[in-house]
């Protein structure tokens, strides 16, 4: 079993309001945390639906345990099977609570064969669905060089872009990228001034697995779908890891929520004004001192919450 540590878990339960006969979607199973700490909070008539679109998570130990729960089923989908699989349980437009947990796992990181981490030497692979996509290797080795540089800068953030991009073409004219200790030895090499908290691959890693894995957008599906599948009232609470993403999902709400009238200079009553189908909830929420000193992976986590209307 994984050391893997459920991040605000507590916050995100009661931001669900979880009802004891309430309907819920836990977006990003993993290995069961959100999901096991919804199911002790619903009654005999609840019912939570969990998809994840790593294969792993649906085969894990604990989805086993879980899935002896009459309350509760899993569903092995992506972000944009979101509605289907709300749809063929009976439950779109129903849904009391949606819960999305981003990024990558800390099973997936911890397993040198899922190619996810430099830090541990395996394959070039990234895939959050093992079984769908190509693989980081084979995109690395077809990717034109100012579309690889482009990635590097707008996922990654990386300032040597174009540079290691180009270094990564040049490889592979004579060796094809198959490892990750391969890459990241590349991008080291490549980049003249190292972070002093933060390993040189860091960022070029993050931009090639948000790229095959279609991660921005496919949160963005999620968001308008999640929108349509929550009952009035329900509630969507999503944890991001990365400013990318935590701009998606701000921007999202703040559309969301605002007035949908634009009266120019015509006179015009409040109360004829369309509002948002969101309600902003609360402000960003953070993990507090405790979690930050139990699990370094906290610093990063931002939590947002709204409420369809």
């Amino acid at each position: 079993m994984s050391g893997h540590q459920t991040v605000l878990y507590e916050e995100a339960l009661r931001e669900l309001r979880i009802k004891p006969n309430g309907v819920y979607l836990d977006c990003t199973f993993g290995r069961g945390g959100h999901s096991r700490g919804i199911l002790t909070r619903l009654g005999e008539s609840g019912r939570l639906l969990a998809t994840d679109r790593d294969y792993d998570a649906i085969v894990s130990a604990t989805a086993d345990e879980l899935k002896a729960d009459p309350r509760f089923s899993l569903h092995h989908a992506c972000f944009s099977e979101l509605a289907t699989v709300a749809e063929q349980s009976g439950c779109h437009g129903k849904l009391d609570g949606i819960l999305m947990d981003l990024g990558v796992s800390s099973p997936q990181l911890d397993k040198a064969e899922r190619g996810f981490s430099f830090l541990r030497d395996g394959p070039l692979d990234m895939r959050m669905d093992s079984q769908r996509g190509p693989t980081a290797a084979e995109y690395l080795a077809k990717v034109e060089e100012s579309e690889l540089a482009r990635i590097f800068f707008e996922y990654g953030e990386e300032r040597y872009s174009r540079r290691i991009a180009k270094a990564i073409v040049t490889q592979r004219q004579s060796h094809p990228l198959t490892t990750t200790a391969q890459l990241a030895k590349l991008i080291e090499d490549n980049v003249p001034f190292r972070d002093k908290h933060k390993h040189p691959a860091t960022r070029c890693f993050q931009a090639i697995r948000i790229e095959i894995n279609q991660e921005l957008e496919q949160l963005r599906t999620a968001l308008r779908l999640a929108l349509e599948a929550l009952a009035p009232e329900g509630r969507l609470v999503v944890i991001s890891f990365h400013s990318l993403e935590d701009r998606i999902v701000k921007n999202f709400i703040r559309d969301e929520a605002g007035a949908k009238h634009d009266p120019g200079k015509l006179p015009v009553r409040e109360r004829d004004i369309e509002q948002g189908r969101l309600r902003k909830i609360g402000k960003a929420i953070r993990a507090q001192y405790d979690e930050l000193q139990a699990n370094a992976r906290a610093r990063s986590a931002v939590m947002r919450v709204a409420e369809k209307r």
